[in-house]
């Protein structure tokens, strides 16, 4: 009895404290990189491709993960520029290949992609982190 009561006093005084904190979180629209805060950003079509396609851009976006954790571990350099450049190649990597794609190709694809950007990341990692990039 002396357990429920404990418990049922610790619940009332903790209620009102986590409802005052939940208040004062106050969200951003501010999406500032913490690394490398001049990264390009997705290209415009990328960002306005409707609902129904954003399984291709899914596909760019690991496209162009996976490039920046090859440059990184080839370079052995994890600077900005290398590890965040243009979207242009991976634009054209998608374009040259998936562009006319069905649906399972591109979801396949993007598996590949990101699988390649996982096992290279676990080189890039060390790479960056030693750079202050990560």
């Amino acid at each position: 009895m002396m357990r429920v009561v404990a418990t049922a006093g610790l619940l009332v005084a903790l209620c009102p404290t986590a409802g005052v904190a939940e208040r004062n979180l106050v969200p951003t629209l501010d999406n500032q990189p913490d690394v490398c805060p001049d990264q390009p950003p997705e290209p415009q079509w990328m960002q306005d491709i409707d609902v129904r396609e954003s399984h291709k851009r899914l596909l760019i976006q690991q496209i162009y993960r996976a490039q920046s954790m090859q440059r990184i571990v080839e370079a052995q350099s994890c600077e900005c520029p290398t590890r965040y450049p243009s979207w242009a190649a991976a634009e054209r990597v998608y374009v040259e290949r998936f562009a006319s794609s069905e649906y399972w190709d591109i979801v396949e694809a993007t598996s590949a992609y990101r699988h390649q950007a996982n096992e290279l990341r676990r080189e890039a990692m060390p790479i960056c982190e030693a750079a202050g990039n990560w």
